[in-house]
This record gives C-alpha cells, structure tokens and sequence, in this order.
C-alpha cells in the first residue's frame, strides 16, 4: 500500500495496491460503521442519565441522493441541555463533493462513502458551553480512504479549570498514535474554528484532523476510537461541574449573541455543513447543529470590565497545558 508524501505531518492518504485490497477496504468500512453506532448509543445515554432521563427521538432516513442513510438522534427542551443531536450517517454517491476533503481536490467528482456520527450539544445553562464532535471515515472511487474528525468546546464564560480539564482529556486522545501530535491537531483545531469575517476564535478549541491515515487503517482507527473515548471524559464532568450555578437575564441574552456567532460560522465555514449540503444529504439532519434560540442585536458591545468582555480574551489561542 504506497504512500503519498504526508500531509500536515503524519498524515497521508494511501493507495489501494492491488484488486484483492477492494474486498479489505468493504471489511473495514463495516468495521467502521459498527464502532460509530456503537458510539452514537453510548453517547446518547450517557447524555439521558445526566439530563434525568430526558429521551432522544429516533429519526431513520434514505439519501436522497445516493445510497445509503441515516438515524438522527435529537433531545430536546431538556432540563440541562436545551438541544442535544446525536447523528450516524453512511452514504455513498456518485461525486465527492468539493467539500469533502481539504487538500485532495483531485478526488472531487469520484464515486465516495462516507460514514461518520456527528454531536452538537446546546445546553440550557449558559455557563455549561456548547460542545461539537465529528468523526468520519471517507472512501473514494474504491481506492482511497482518510478518516477526519475531532471535537471542541465553545464556553460563554470562561473557567479557566474547564479547559484545561478539556485540553488534557484532548491530549489524552492523542497519547501512544506520534510526537507532538496533540500540538498539530490543537493548532488546525484554533486555526479551523476562526471566524474571519470578526476576527473572533469560536471557542477554546481541542482537536481538528482530516486526510488522516498515519500508520496505515489499524493506527488510525485506534485513534478515531481514542477521540471518541475521550469526548465523554472531556465534556461530562465539565456538564456537571456548571450545570447547577444559577444565572439570570443577562447571562442567558449573552449566551443567545454568543450563539449567533455559532450559527455564523455553521452556515458560512463549517465543511461538514457544507459536505451535507453539496451532496444533497437530508437537510433536516444537516442543519441540527443550530441552537434552538438564538439572538443578533446590531452592533452589540459587552460592558467594559465585565465578564461578557472577558470571553473574547479568554477565547484567543493559547498554550492550556502550559499554565496549570
């Protein structure tokens, strides 16, 4: 199986050698598949047992534009998360669209797979933040594979404890699969969630990869299964940390602005959105990442010295291991 030369430093993208290989890569495909389901039903309960009980609603779907579909998962109008969506989709098309991988934009227009679970989280309180993970696995023309994914954390205050629980659990993810690897994916992590149209970081940011298949599918499955691992770990003792502090009026309209810029970057830069849309994938599945409230007030500035002011600070890049 030769190799291309790496992209962003340990990733590459392999050729499929030889005709036998195409029967391996339908294995691993299945393989694949039934670690994301797995991860989508671990996923959702754990969110129920922390909000009650509250229960998702099932959604099975066809693609439209293709074979293949889907289960989308949502919770809503909990009593600790005001949104949950939990997704797992595998569907297969004609044209990869240009959306589809970042660097390899030879491969757009060939016949794909792509399989992966997608979370978004919107809590109710706004001092527990907004969480996004993807994973995915992506075949194209029956001869090329990646997998791409990771996940982040958007807060509308800033704990200092919060994030570097959230790095930690991040580099955690990253142990035993190369040197520095955590470095690479949190550096694409701060520089893909970047609003440029305001200059704004979205969040205090954790792991971003694509066109991933260091050490070959073995290495690079064991690292998906490791992010989706550590997500859990990451997010739910943050929930349970902030989830009983009590907030007012003005906390709550901040987190609504704050949502604003979520949608924002959703709509405008997000690549996920934008795969779903391109290959006319189920719009109602594509779009569950947005908040269910959500506020824009035209020119709108924190109070000096406040808290609110404070996000925007405390969101800029930094090294969070680095000042325990």
């Amino acid at each position: 199986m030769p190799y291309r030369d790496g992209l962003f430093g340990q990733v590459s993208i392999p050729v499929m050698a030889a005709e036998n290989d195409l029967q391996e890569l339908k294995e691993r495909g299945v393989q694949v598949e039934s670690y994301l389901r797995e991860l989508q039903n671990e996923i959702c309960q754990r969110l129920e047992k922390v909000d009650h009980g509250k229960s998702f609603s099932q959604d099975q779907w066809n693609f439209s534009g293709g074979d293949g579909g889907g289960n989308s998962r949502i919770l809503e109008n909990g009593s600790v998360f005001e949104k949950a969506g939990v997704n797992f989709s595998s569907i297969a098309g004609s044209r990869l669209p240009a959306a589809g991988s970042e660097r390899l934009a030879q491969l757009n227009d060939r016949p794909f797979r792509a399989t992966g679970v997608s979370v978004v989280i919107h809590p109710l309180s706004p001092y527990v933040p907004t969480t996004h993970m993807n994973l995915r696995f992506i075949q194209v023309d029956r001869k090329y594979w990646w997998f791409g994914g990771g996940f982040d954390l958007t807060p509308y205050y800033g704990f200092e404890e919060d994030a570097v629980h959230w790095h930690r659990m991040a580099a955690a993810a990253c142990e035993g699969f190369g040197d520095q690897l955590y470095q690479k994916l949190k550096i694409w992590c701060d520089q893909y969630f970047y609003l440029k149209h305001r200059g704004e970081t979205r969040g205090v940011g954790g792991l971003f990869f694509d066109d991933y298949t260091a050490g070959g599918f073995d290495s690079s499955f064991q690292f998906l299964q490791s992010v989706g691992k550590h997500f859990i770990k990451a997010y739910l003792p943050i929930v349970e940390r902030r989830m009983h502090l009590s907030y007012g009026e003005r906390e709550r309209e901040f987190q609504l602005i704050r949502r604003g810029r979520y949608v924002e970057f959703n709509l405008v830069y997000d690549r996920g959105t934008l795969f779903g849309l391109q290959s006319k994938g189920r719009t109602e599945s594509i779009l569950m990442s947005l908040p269910p409230n959500v506020s824009w007030r035209y020119d709108w500035k924190p109070e000096p010295g406040s808290e609110e002011q404070r996000l925007n600070e405390f969101l800029r890049p930094r090294d969070w291991l680095g000042e325990r």
